[in-house]
């Protein structure tokens, strides 16, 4: 009898681990493909709204101006890529960036969700991974093919107009702040600052997705999907948990974009010299960036992760567990936590994860952000060009 009475239980148990894996993969399933009909359709509205404007926000030089510049070209010569800084009018600057964002997240979301698992702290014993690889093989297997995607429309709704915003403040600053500190040259202190001051309002508009993504990524999350999250959150912590990481966001973002922004320019410099439409360049600028100032920014990463996730078994093994008030809060009280629970080794947690993101992350980015501006301009380029041809008729 007793026999008996375990096999059933363990069915029991089985049964109901099969169905939380059923409602995590149909929820991450329905959201793949609600950001699929979004994203076309946003996208394709945005263009053909957008495009036949680009430019016109100020028209910064004439037609005349421009037509009397390109007597010089033949027919057949391109737009020169950054010799129209001009007709690189700031909505072209956003559509870019809002694309480059989106397509930069999603792309490689599993690889961020094995990332936000790697970096905990005191994982369940099912999810202790060896590497990427092995995570995403174990994730797929035990809980399903849509389980590494949970979060992805929340990720998606915040990625556009966060970066939509940080690829405009850039182009804007590092074009004024480099007429002023090295007129007619490229200055590395201006693309830093101007990278800092676009990481500010990047993640004041990303902050809340990455809570919810990483709150829904990790190894038994509760939520049943995005909207559930929110407001789950939103009763049980209030709204200032959206932000609770923020400061220490702005802590990492900040030498991280300073870095990434001048390393990819200074690597433009001597890949692309001429600045034209070079997408291998950009794509190899962009990895190189992105990897080095991923491993130098790991630690406070895994502090963000902890703000954002407040990992239960964390705050059971801290013995905080037992006043529910009581959270981590902080980036001193979080650099504590990790200090005392994983040692110095705790602050590279995930490292290798984090850099296998941001190099294929950082790349198609900036070769979707440059192919974007590119196109747009060159659209710009050729309507001007026939508005003169019919001025002139």
């Amino acid at each position: 009898m007793e026999a008996d009475g375990f096999v059933r239980k363990r069915r029991m148990t089985a049964e109901n681990a099969g169905s939380d894996a059923g409602v995590a993969g149909a929820s991450a399933g329905a959201e793949v493909r609600w950001f699929g009909g979004r994203f076309w359709g946003v996208s394709e509205s945005i263009v053909n709204s957008l495009t036949p404007r680009i430019g016109g926000e100020s028209q910064l030089q004439s037609v005349d101006a421009v037509c009397a510049a390109q007597d010089t070209l033949t027919e057949d010569s391109e737009p020169d890529y950054e010799g129209l800084p001009q007709g690189a009018s700031t909505s072209t600057h956003m559509l870019a960036g809002a694309v480059a964002g989106i397509m930069e997240h999603c792309v490689m979301f599993p690889v961020d969700c094995v990332k936000t698992r790697m970096q905990s702290l005191q994982p369940d014993p099912a999810a202790r991974y060896k590497n990427v690889m092995d995570a995403l093989r174990r994730i797929v297997a035990a809980e399903g093919v849509w389980r590494p995607l949970r979060g992805l429309n929340a990720t998606a709704v915040g990625a556009g107009p966060a970066h939509a915003l940080y690829f405009a403040t850039y182009e804007k600053l590092k074009r004024t702040l480099s007429d002023t500190i090295h007129p007619g040259a490229n200055s590395h202190l201006a693309n830093g600052a101007a990278g800092c001051v676009a990481t500010l309002l990047h993640d004041a508009a990303m902050n809340p997705a990455e809570v919810v993504k990483q709150r829904m990524q990790m190894y038994k999350s509760p939520y049943r999907g995005v909207l559930d999250c929110v407001r789950t959150v939103w009763q049980r912590e209030g709204p200032a948990a959206f932000y609770r990481s923020y400061s220490t966001q702005l802590t990492m973002n900040v030498p991280f974009q300073a870095l990434h922004f001048m390393t990819y320019e200074h690597l433009q410099e001597q890949l692309n010299p001429h600045r034209l439409y070079n997408p291998s360049s950009h794509m190899l600028s962009g990895a190189l960036a992105g990897a080095i100032a991923a491993a130098a920014t790991t630690p406070l990463d895994v502090c963000k992760t902890l703000l954002n996730t407040q990992e239960f078994h964390t705050l059971r093994s801290s013995g905080q567990s037992q006043g529910a008030h009581i959270r981590i809060s902080g980036l001193v009280h979080a650099f504590r936590t990790v200090y005392r629970l994983g040692g110095l080794q705790g602050f590279f947690r995930g490292v290798q994860a984090r850099v296998i993101y941001q190099m294929p992350s950082t790349a198609i980015s900036w070769s979707v952000y440059e192919f974007f501006k590119y196109g747009l301009t060159k659209h710009q380029h050729n309507n001007m060009k026939v508005q003169h041809m019919k001025a002139e008729v």
